[in-house]
């Protein structure tokens, strides 16, 4: 791993929702053990207001959250890469742990639907939490 913590990026076209989901719940669930960070192959200009929403209402602010370009440095620097939804435009690099989510977009989705997937998307977050911890003991 590359630091005394292990290190994830989240990875989707937009960073405007799954990944943006990602990132914020694994931020709460373990704290400074688990370095986080997000991005986009494609960044949008904001996050997606349904996502901002069902965040807020487990207790998770992302508000002050942006999408985010993905650059080389980014994936460089972390020991697995979560991607999400972004096929071909998300680069695989030699040496990276990859995992790919298949979550659905919430883009355009209303909250109803959105709230389905941040609980997969906490779900699958949690095991990864137990899997990397576990690797450090």
């Amino acid at each position: 791993m590359t630091t005394d913590h292990p290190a994830v990026l989240f990875l989707c076209v937009h960073n405007a929702g799954r990944s943006q989901m990602a990132a914020g719940l694994l931020r709460l669930a373990a704290g400074s053990s688990i370095i986080v960070s997000s991005a986009g192959s494609d960044p949008a200009e904001a996050l997606n207001p349904a996502v901002v929403a069902a965040m807020e209402e487990i207790g998770v602010d992302i508000t002050d959250r942006a999408p985010t370009k993905l650059t080389d440095d980014m994936i460089q620097a972390v020991d697995v890469v979560v991607t999400m939804g972004c096929g071909d435009a998300c680069p695989v690099y030699a040496g990276k742990r990859y995992l790919d989510w298949e979550v659905e977009d919430p883009a355009s989705q209303p909250l109803e639907v959105v709230r389905t997937i941040r609980d997969d998307i906490a779900a699958r977050v949690n095991r990864l939490i137990e899997e990397l911890l576990d690797e450090r003991v």
